[in-house]
């Protein structure tokens, strides 16, 4: 299938992209930004994906550049990405957020369906108002959960409306290779130091799943034609997912991997959040032991070598 994809610089974009390239889909990958404006680690995913995409930059979604390129035959949208600018910070603008990620939303599925647009893939995350399996009442985590909450509504109410299938992929915590500076990462690059990880917040439970795992599923997803799918890896609370990520890199890279276990007493988030369908390996052409040997050779170029 010709797949139009948008995010494609992020973590699970880069991954998704290269996973559905792998199994023979034509790719043609978004960038909202200029080339040459991408360093570090989003430089580095872009590089895999030069030779096996249709890469096409400064393109943000809904945009004139975008729009320009809709006259190519595409049978699936799959939006993935979304704005994510000081996504962490309570000032974060939802609306403005929202409002980039749907940008010309009804001029672009117009101009697709006349193209021959079968279906639009939507990525969610576990973190949205009304998404996964927690604490009741689900709100959404945070402005960002909610810019994606309001994104997912206004997707919804125009594939309606103009009569176009909406599948929607909800993304729980992944980790793995080239993934952003965030919690495995910080364990990382703590043990390769030789110091103790503090893990400020163990008592979370939590949905980590291994990338590549996730990318599977992805693919999945979107040759099943199914309406929602909500992904799901380790749950466990955060403590113990440590103890999980710390056994797996210590036997592999020889290296202590100890690890504090804060005491927790605040939960300024939900205790539990995390999704619920559990994949079959069988299913999916993917080694678990691989998929750990991987991530630590990746640290050892990344941190070690």
């Amino acid at each position: 299938m010709n797949i139009l994809l948008t995010g494609a610089s992020s973590f699970t974009g880069a991954w998704f992209a290269h996973e559905l390239v792998r199994i023979g889909h034509d790719v043609t990958a978004i960038f909202t930004s200029p080339h040459n404006s991408y360093t570090n680690i989003r430089q580095n995913r872009i590089i895999q994906l030069l030779h096996g995409c249709t890469c096409i930059f400064n393109a943000p979604f809904g945009s004139s550049c975008f729009l320009n390129i809709l006259d190519r035959k595409f049978d699936i949208l799959c939006h993935h990405g979304a704005c994510t600018t000081d996504y962490k910070s309570d000032d974060f603008d939802y609306i403005s957020a929202a409002a980039k990620n749907s940008l010309n939303i009804r001029m672009v599925l117009k101009t697709m369906l006349k193209f021959g647009l079968k279906r639009i893939i939507l990525t969610g995350s576990v973190f949205e108002a009304n998404e996964g399996i927690g604490d009741c009442p689900r709100y959404a985590f945070s402005p960002y959960g909610l810019s994606k909450t309001l994104t997912s509504e206004i997707f919804s109410f125009w594939c309606s409306r103009m009569g176009i299938p909406l599948g929607k992929f909800v993304i729980p915590n992944p980790f793995g290779p080239y993934e952003d500076q965030r919690f495995t990462y910080y364990l990382m690059q703590t043990w390769v130091k030789n110091e103790a990880a503090l893990v400020k917040n163990p008592n979370y439970i939590r949905d980590n799943i291994h990338i590549l795992l996730l990318a599977k599923m992805y693919v999945k997803f979107i040759n099943d034609v199914a309406d929602k799918y909500h992904p799901s890896g380790y749950i466990e609370s955060q403590g113990s997912f440590t103890h999980r990520f710390a056994e797996a890199m210590r036997e592999r890279l020889c290296l202590p991997c100890d690890f504090i276990l804060h005491e927790q007493n605040e939960f300024n988030e939900p205790r539990m959040r995390i999704n619920n369908d559990y994949y079959n390996k069988k299913m999916f052409d993917w080694d678990e032991n691989k998929a750990w040997d991987d991530l630590a050779d990746y640290y050892r170029k990344l941190l070690i070598s």
